[in-house]
């Protein structure tokens, strides 16, 4: 019997490249149980909400037909916006939300699949796991399905949400999924980068870089037709959720779209994840010199070279979005017409100095809200380098707590104003050379730009107490940045309540260019963010490291 076992052909036994997928995914819904559910619920609820509001601001079927009107009428407006299909309330509501929470749900799903992928195997983490009983392709698995369950609760908030409020049935599961749908594309896509990158820092901006095309093909598109037929636009997944049309006769056909992308970008990244060593990628970082330059011998030559490249990227962006929003800034005077409504919503936005200066205060606003993102992610890179190790080499040797700190916030707070400064420069060359007074208008619209910066560093001062005295919550960080985004963004327009929008720094400025300015609300503004800044490094210096 011995015998006749031994002489039988021993199959190798099949690898189980998903083994412990349900244990790392548990794992990673337990890492998340904060960040998952503030993105959700933050999104979500404002989706729903909004249909209220746009009935409280335009309760007549007349008004909301004017406003669609004129909002399709400016190439302007459609690049920031998109189209309007419908002067329903929930035609309005997909309208301003379609592509803004498709963006948001991108940024959310990146962060996760980022998280428990790349992140992992950077600090060493996901060697130890393993070398248990863990196959090959369970992280990512655990990643996307975490997504995946993150982008399911977002659309069926959304669709119940909007659904409950009154909206039509239909278009609110249209809604639902053409938000959690792009969320799912890009946590494919940002498996990808996964792959091919080394670190989660340049997988994030790489997922990042993917997702500002996509928008910039989106509002080309939009700007050049009115009914969203732009070759470009059909290029972008953000167009794709809008030509879905929720309350306007669905095109249900456009999931396939998502559907085939995200399988294909899934595949994708299963393909490259078993073709390379765990802790390797496709594109290596080149080999350094034999001996480190004189600026890496203190801390913060350190820390820029850790950040030099995410400033550049950033810096770049916002040259670009500068130069496209000071080109199109003239044509914001075409877009009222005779419509006083549209005109409300303009000069809430950006103040009554006239149409031109109000849309140009817009923008710098906006720049100066996406600038805070920046910001953020500059301050949390203290966090990554102390929970990956790093910073306990550094604090070993002759570098004090405080030093160390500082070296990561110089370029925090001082990158803040480059990339303002940037787009601040590229919006006013653009606007004054479409209007031929570019020595009138340069320095009042950089000016503007630059207004901003207290307003972001009181958000950056608000990250450093956060990282000094509750460092396991920071992820919390992005909730805070994203729920000022959404007050600036949207609270003018929909006429948040006074103590709603006192909630965020950027509704205490003063609407540059063009506005009356006093020193007082950039006074405060500046001694707000050195006292979070003062809390958050007494932090650091008193609380154990790690």
């Amino acid at each position: 019997m011995t015998a006749v076992t031994a002489a039988r052909p021993v199959r190798a036994a099949r690898p189980r490249h998903l083994a412990g997928t349900g244990t790392l995914l548990r794992l990673a819904l337990r890492r998340d149980r904060l960040m998952i559910p503030a993105w959700v619920l933050a999104l979500g609820l404002t989706v729903a909400a909004m249909g209220a509001s746009f009935e409280a601001v335009y309760d007549t079927a007349a008004q909301r037909a004017g406003l669609a009107a004129s909002m399709n009428h400016n190439g302007s407006m459609r690049a920031l916006y998109g189209p309007v299909f419908s002067d329903s309330v929930g035609g309005l509501v997909a309208w301003r939300m379609a592509g803004f929470g498709a963006v948001l749900a991108a940024v959310m799903s990146l962060l996760i699949v980022v998280r428990h992928t790349r992140e992992e195997e950077e600090t060493g983490r996901q060697e130890l796991l393993s070398a248990a009983m863990v196959g090959r392709r369970a992280p990512l698995t655990a990643a996307l399905l975490t997504a995946l369950i993150a982008n399911s609760l977002l659309a069926a908030l959304i669709a119940g949400g909007t659904a409950l409020s009154g909206r039509p049935a239909a278009g609110s599961l249209a809604l639902g999924l053409a938000i959690g749908g792009t969320g799912t594309l890009f946590a494919g896509l940002a498996a990808i980068a996964a792959q091919l990158t080394e670190s989660a820092r340049l997988a994030k901006g790489l997922t990042g870089a993917v997702l500002g095309l996509a928008f910039a093909l989106r509002a080309a598109g939009d700007a050049a037709t009115a009914d969203a037929t732009s070759p470009l636009t059909w290029l972008s997944p953000i167009g794709w959720s809008e030509n879905l049309r929720p309350y306007a006769g669905e095109r249900w056909w456009i999931l396939l779209l998502f559907l085939a992308a995200t399988a294909l970008a899934g595949s994708a990244a299963y393909a490259l994840t078993a073709r390379r060593d765990l802790g390797m990628s496709f594109l290596p970082a080149r080999p350094g010199p034999a001996l480190a330059p004189r600026s890496l011998s203190g801390p913060f030559g350190l820390a820029w070279r850790l950040q030099r490249t995410t400033l550049l990227g950033w810096t770049t962006g916002f040259l670009c979005a500068g130069a496209v929003f000071g080109g199109i800034a003239e044509g914001a005077s075409d877009l009222v017409g005779g419509n006083q409504q549209t005109r409300e919503i303009v000069e809430r936005m950006g103040g009554q100095q006239g149409l031109t200066d109000a849309f140009l205060a817009t923008m710098a606003g906006l720049l100066g809200m996406v600038a805070s993102l920046y910001a953020a992610g500059a301050v949390l890179r203290l966090r990554g380098e102390e929970t990956g190790e790093r910073a306990e080499p550094v604090l070993a040797g002759a570098v004090g707590r405080l030093r160390w700190a500082g070296s990561h916030l110089v370029i925090a707070y001082g990158g803040t104003a480059v990339i303002l400064a940037s787009g601040g420069l590229a919006l006013g060359l653009a606007h004054g050379l479409s209007a031929d007074d570019l020595g009138g208008q340069l320095g009042p619209v950089l000016a503007a730009a630059l207004s901003q910066v207290p307003a972001v560093w009181t958000l950056t001062g608000l990250a450093v107490l956060v990282f000094g005295l509750f460092p396991k919550a920071t992820p919390a960080v992005w909730a805070l940045v994203g729920g000022c985004l959404a007050i600036g963004w949207l609270g003018p327009s929909l006429k948040f309540p006074p103590w709603a929008m006192n909630l965020s720094p950027y509704s205490h400025l003063p609407k540059l260019p063009g506005a009356d300015a006093t020193a007082a609300p950039f006074v405060w503004l500046l001694a707000l963010s050195a006292l979070f800044a003062l809390l958050g490094l007494v932090g650091v210096r008193r609380r154990d490291i790690g």
